[in-house]
């Protein structure tokens, strides 16, 4: 018959046990569905916070292994090579090629719906030296806003599609636009996207478009996301530069943006090493941790 002391030890051990597949679990099914590209329901949102579940893989791991549960241990470590590896290369700036030829200076911004303020956006504009602009959520306010502030001297040239809350547009340059038009997003919110063609002194001509796909918001808005990123337009390895530069509501750990990046794009951001810098959140009075949906495509 076992004593208390023994049966004490049995309960902790079966208490440890249980507790370290509780904690290494969730991480193990979070590696497993952003590494086989499972986005789908719920998961869409939640894969936009795995740069947070590959900072919690390693506290997994460390409690297995204080533990001593060596299979829940073995699984953490599997999970939290497999999250860090995803993750961590967007903090590493790549190799960049060497190229010649004019600097172009790109900024994007969503301005909810207007309500973004106009003279932090000018500024920024000023003192970064910013050759092109492109614009989500824009109405015709903010348009009015922005001139009244001297964009339209910073930037003579524009390609817009102001529109009341979400939908509009806008490309602004330094340079003329040609070959303009609007894409508009058919699922969804019916977001549009502003685009042209750039004519830069001592370059080729470069596309600029000004990218909005729908947001999954909700369980039902999925589908539309899906459709909006799958719908973008493609890299043309062969073709003229371009660039996809706006909100894309999808991260890194987004599949559908992962395809669209695969076809000849490179993030911005992730190729200098500014990948997990957040764009969004926290966000209207929720505790949201910064996510990256806005990015630089080139």
């Amino acid at each position: 018959m076992d004593t208390p002391a023994a049966l004490i030890r049995r309960h902790s051990r079966r208490v440890g046990t249980v507790f370290s597949w509780l904690v290494v679990g969730p991480v193990a099914a979070w590696a497993t569905v952003r590494l086989a590209g499972l986005d789908r329901g719920p998961f869409v949102q939640a894969l936009a916070f795995t740069p947070y579940a590959a900072g919690w893989s390693l506290l997994a791991l460390a409690a297995a292994l204080a533990l001593r549960r060596w299979w829940p241990a073995a699984v953490a470590a599997l999970a939290t090579v497999t999250l860090l590896g995803l993750v961590v290369p967007r903090a590493l700036p790549a190799p960049q090629p060497a190229a010649a030829g004019p600097t172009l200076r790109l900024l994007t911004a969503n301005l909810l719906a207007g309500a973004a303020d106009a003279r932090t956006l000018v500024d920024l504009v000023r003192t970064q030296q910013v050759d092109v602009l492109t614009v989500q959520e824009f109405t015709p306010d903010a348009q009015a806003a922005l001139d009244r502030l001297g964009l339209d001297r910073l930037l003579p040239y524009r390609h817009l599609n102001p529109q009341v809350g979400t939908p509009g547009s806008g490309l602004y340059a330094r340079w003329p636009i040609s070959d303009a038009g609007i894409r508009t997003n058919r699922r969804g919110w019916g977001f549009t996207q502003a685009y042209g063609t750039l004519t830069i002194p001592g370059a080729p001509p470069v596309r600029v478009e000004s990218a909005h796909p729908s947001a999954p918001y909700a369980l039902d808005q999925v589908g539309a996301w899906r459709a909006d990123l799958t719908t973008q337009p493609p890299a043309t390895g062969d073709g003229e530069l371009r660039i996809l530069a706006g909100d894309f509501n999808a991260t890194l750990d987004h599949s559908p943006l992962r395809a669209l990046l695969r076809t000849g794009y490179v993030d911005a951001a992730d190729a200098t090493g500014a990948g997990l810098t957040g764009t969004w959140g926290p966000y209207d009075g929720d505790l949201i941790p910064p996510v990256t949906i806005d990015h630089v495509l080139v």
